[in-house]
């Protein structure tokens, strides 16, 4: 295996890794967001809603650079 192709196959592992976390913070930021809705900080609840719609965006152009990798 060539040095190019190495590097490629440790940046497809990186990223894996990097979207599974990204996956963990979701949930972690859904069950926060949910609990300050449940005692009405509607506001703060609206924030973390919003910084799991990035999270997701964020793992969406993370799987799609691994793509390209993997072409």
């Amino acid at each position: 295996m060539s040095s190019d192709e190495l590097l490629k196959q440790q940046s497809i592992a990186e990223l894996s890794s990097i979207d599974f976390q990204i996956d963990d913070l979701v949930s972690r930021v859904i069950s926060a967001a949910k609990s300050l809705e449940e005692i009405g900080l509607e506001a703060s609840s609206h924030e973390l809603f919003e910084v799991e719609r990035s999270l997701i965006a964020a793992s969406r152009r993370l799987r799609r650079a691994s793509s390209e990798l993997k072409l």
